[in-house]
């Protein structure tokens, strides 16, 4: 029988691959929030700062990060040892056979995961970001429509853009539909915005309400603004959108006691799009807006879903049963674990 170098390692030197996972998460918490105190670096990890000033010289010594009076901050080798790691991580992980299998389950283009869960961890959130701007990257023509909807998952993914990832490359990000009742910072307009400003690309607005009357509709769409951000959105060659809880959706739209109601009693778990689903993936509510359908989804290229925490993925199961095969999840460890035990 054949065994891989990391199948005896895991067998004769368990030890050394703990310790590798442990520095290669330091080394990955770093890289997204620095300058990082040791402090925030203890806490978010849950390790006791005793071991963590340990780990932390030895990196130091190693040249692999710098310490100043801001935090710490990496190394150009430090960034490069940390990209080389990823792949070989990911099989001590698992994380490659965790893909496999929910794209697998899932019936959908491609699954991507990152390591730790963004329920425990916050910072795993700013990964989704990393991932996402990645797989972006590979993905984008010369010339791009891309509609964003809102949330904070797609906040995180817009602080990872930088103009470095898309060079020469033509971007106009719009709103995949109208704003919705939450922070302003966590609406599509606002996210499109930060897209734009750090690709150094161009974006459109959409004043639009995240839900309308069928009057309210029908008169806006006939304004000459409105309806050319429309056309914008319904030709976009990639959609970046989030997957939300179904009651905390219901609640960030001040949804009436009424829809509250038949969202309850269709027992749905995720929310898409305005599109409320249960368990079974079948639609349980609608909510009218302006912006993208579940339909125009299938005429896209490119649909990239981003969510992630063991919390979301009823949700994510629940929108997979109506996703179209083109679609790439960008998940976490939590929520792909969580995923794969239903």
């Amino acid at each position: 029988m054949d065994f891989s170098l990391i199948d005896i390692q895991k067998r004769i030197l368990p030890d050394l691959l703990q310790v590798m996972q442990k520095r290669y998460l330091i080394l990955q918490y770093i890289n997204v929030m620095q300058p990082v105190g040791r402090r925030n670096l203890s806490v978010s990890l849950n390790l006791t700062e005793r071991v963590l000033r340990s780990e932390v010289e030895f990196l130091k010594d190693q040249n692999l990060i710098s310490m100043s009076g801001q935090g710490m901050t990496m190394t150009q080798e430090g960034k490069d040892i940390l990209e080389s790691l990823d792949s070989v991580m990911r099989d001590i992980m698992g994380i490659d056979r965790l893909e496999r299998q929910l794209q697998e389950r899932m019936g959908i283009r491609k699954v991507i995961v990152v390591p730790g869960d963004s329920d425990q961890s916050p910072w795993v959130k700013s990964e989704l970001g990393r991932a996402t701007a990645h797989s972006m990257k590979n993905l984008l023509q010369s010339k791009n429509i891309i509609a964003v909807t809102g949330g904070s998952t797609m906040a995180a993914v817009a602080e990872m853009l930088t103009p470095d990832d898309f060079g020469e490359k033509e971007l106009l990000f719009v709103p995949a539909r109208g704003g919705i009742g939450e922070d302003v910072k966590n609406q599509a307009n606002t996210i499109c915005a930060i897209m734009a400003d750090n690709t150094n690309s161009r974006n459109r607005v959409f004043y639009v309400p995240d839900q309308v009357s069928s009057e309210v509709y029908k008169t806006f769409i006939k304004e000459p603004l409105i309806y050319e951000v429309w056309n914008l959105v319904k030709s976009a060659s990639m959609v970046l959108h989030g997957i939300g809880d179904a009651i905390t959706m219901a609640e960030r739209r001040n949804t009436s006691q009424e829809d509250l109601q038949k969202i309850l009693k269709g027992k749905a778990v995720g929310e898409a799009f305005g599109y409320y689903f249960n368990e079974a993936g079948e639609i349980v509510h609608k909510v009218l807006t302006i912006g993208l359908q579940m339909d125009d989804l299938k005429n896209i290229g490119d649909v990239i879903a981003v969510a992630g925490g063991a919390s979301k993925a009823k949700a994510i199961r629940a929108y997979m049963k109506q996703a179209p095969s083109s679609t790439i999840l960008i998940t976490d460890e939590g929520a792909a674990k969580t995923l794969l035990q239903g």
